[in-house]
């Protein structure tokens, strides 16, 4: 059976500008269950990496403030 590797961003945790600049879709979906990833779209897809978007949320309200939710 082969075993599946979490993959660690090569960034010393540092997050990317340009994503922190706008509310994306998958940001206020995340932003929306309160980064509960039980719950994320993304987390049924089992991916083999480690969620940094808690990160990007904070970042995100930090420089543009909480997103207005429908």
């Amino acid at each position: 059976m082969d075993s599946v590797e979490d993959f660690y961003p090569q960034n010393s945790g540092a997050i990317s500008e340009s994503i922190t600049q706008n509310w994306t879709e998958q940001a206020l979906e995340c932003y929306s269950i309160k980064c509960d990833c039980k719950r994320c779209s993304l987390a049924k897809g089992n991916y083999s990496f480690v969620c940094q978007m808690p990160k990007v949320i904070d970042a995100l309200i930090n420089f543009n403030g909480k997103p207005q939710l429908a």
